[in-house]
Formats: structure tokens, sequence, C-alpha cells
């Protein structure tokens, strides 16, 4: 057992929660990645104060894995520490028109259980993958919804273990995109005001959302949702697709021939096989019509600086 590993068990109760030289590639929903130095799976604010704490004092990378969707992961994997929110983080509960969530619940089956409570505001996000914290991180949004519209708050822990509720004017929103992103916070909690509204109406909607993302999106094959943004006043499939670059392919990984702005594996792809093609899409695209694609996928590279 390694060091660090002993460290770890101090930090987490149970062994089995711990997990080394774990493959991503299964815990991501494109079904490409290298291996984690450690997978750990945090249960509380102690144990993540814990682990935060030593990672900043050990100057290890710190990840925050979700639910694997919007990701791509290096084929070498990644240095330092993986965290999958557990436990208290992976629970909800409903107080009149609030709803407060851990940063590790899952976002679509949050959509549905409180939809059955009569609550109305969060059904763009039944179709959503990922988790409740990683939706907030990119301002999550569909079917004209989005995570700023319904949150009130966020509680997040710092790497130096500090805990912080942060207003919606704090988080500062953006369009898939908030000031949290590309920061070491860890979403543990979030806060939403949402309405009352009737269970059949809300089931409706969701239902036109699902059956639409059926007919557009390549749900039988791996792929890690949109992966570029949206640029102003236009869409990046229209672009990709007018650009004749639907069916495009690198080894394994092809421009889905069903949405132009969805990456597929085929089976076997690689993160290199990915990136290449986002690059050539990217350089077409710009080429064609002047417009540079901004990638909405986040890339985990096998070191990163842990600020």
């Amino acid at each position: 057992m390694s060091p660090l590993e002993q460290e770890l068990r101090t930090i987490i109760r149970e062994p089995g929660r711990i997990h080394a030289d774990e493959p991503l590639s299964t815990h991501t929903t494109f079904r490409i990645g290298g291996p984690a130095d450690f997978l750990v799976e945090v249960a509380d604010r102690q144990e993540v104060s814990g682990v935060l704490q030593l990672a900043k004092r050990e100057q290890l990378p710190v990840y925050i894995l979700g639910r694997g969707s919007n990701l791509l992961v290096s084929d070498d994997g990644v240095r330092g520490l993986v965290l999958l929110l557990a436990g208290e983080f992976d629970q909800f509960e409903v107080e009149g028109l609030r709803v407060r969530a851990g940063g590790g619940y899952d976002l679509p089956k949050l959509a549905v259980k409180i939809a059955k409570q009569s609550l109305g505001g969060l059904e763009f996000a039944c179709a959503i993958p990922g988790t409740v914290g990683a939706g907030l991180m990119i301002n999550a949004g569909a079917h004209g919804g989005e995570m700023s519209q319904v949150v009130s708050s966020a509680t997040v822990i710092w790497p130096d273990g500090r805990e912080q509720t942060l207003r919606p004017e704090e988080i500062g929103f953006g369009y898939r995109t908030s000031s949290l992103q590309n920061t070491s916070a860890l979403v543990v909690e979030v806060v939403m005001d949402l309405h009352h509204e009737d269970p059949a109406v809300i089931q409706e909607h969701m239902q036109h959302h699902l059956n639409r993302r059926r007919a557009t999106q390549p749900l039988n094959l791996p792929n890690a949702g949109s992966i570029f943004k949206n640029p102003p006043g236009d869409y990046a499939g229209r672009l990709i697709e007018q650009a004749g670059l639907k069916g495009l392919t690198v080894g394994a990984a092809q421009v889905s021939e069903k949405h132009a702005n969805f990456i597929v594996n085929l089976g076997g792809a690689t993160a290199k096989d990915v990136t290449i093609l986002m690059d050539r899409v990217r350089k077409e695209v710009q080429a064609r019509f002047g417009v540079r694609l901004e990638a909405e996928v986040r890339i985990w590279s096998y070191s990163s600086d842990f600020a």
C-alpha cells in the first residue's frame, strides 16, 4: 500500500471507497479514458475537507467526477485524486417550494422525483445527464430553461477546507458556464426555489423533452453530449452540418450522422481520436463561416495544476 493510500485511509472510513488505478472509461458516458491514480468516494463534508487538505498539502490535482457526462478523459488517465460525491451528497429534501439537493445527486432523477410532488421549474433538466453540482457549475440548460432560473444558493468547499454559501450573483451564471467553472470549488449542496404545478402538466412537458431527445440525439452510441457551445445567434450543429461534416470519422470517433454537434464512440475510440476530430471540425467551420467553435465538453488531461 502506498503512503498516499495510507493517508487516504485515515480520512475515508470505508477502504472500499478508495480505488487505486481506477479506469475512468467505465465512469464516463463517452466510455473513454485512462486510469485515475485514485478514485475516492467521499460521503460527507468532513471527508471532503480532509481529502482536499491532503491534496493541497501534497500538491495533488483534484477532479470532481459527477456522472461522467460532458467529459473527455485523456487516454493516459489523470494524476492525483478523482472525487465521487456519495453519502449525504447523493440525497435531497423538499421544504415547501424549496428543494435542497446534494451536489452528487442525479439531476434528471431529481427532476422526475420532485415533479411527483407538484413542483415545477426543473422540467428542462429531465433530459440532461449529470449531477446537480455539475449542472450548477456549467449552468446546464435545455428547452428554454437553465439552472440559473431556479438556483437560490449553493454551498461549496474550497481546497483549504473552507465552506462557503454563495448567492446567484456570486455564482456568476453565464451561457453554459459560471464563475465556479475551472476553479477548485466543490459543490456540496444546491438550493432551488420552484413553483407549484399540476404533476400531469409537468409530466407532459418532460415527456415532450424526452421524446425530442430520443428523436434528435444519438442515444444508441456512447457520447458526451454537445461537443461545442452554440455561438451567439446560431447553432454549432447547424454550422457543422452545413460544412458537410456529418459522418466525418477519425479512428473510431465520428461526427454523429443524427446530430452534428455530437461525437460518438463507434467502439474503441480514444481521446486522441476525439480531440483530432474536434480540431478538424473547428478548423473547417472557421474556414467556411468565420466562426470559431468553443468546446462545451470538459477535457481532463494527464496532469493539472491544483490552485
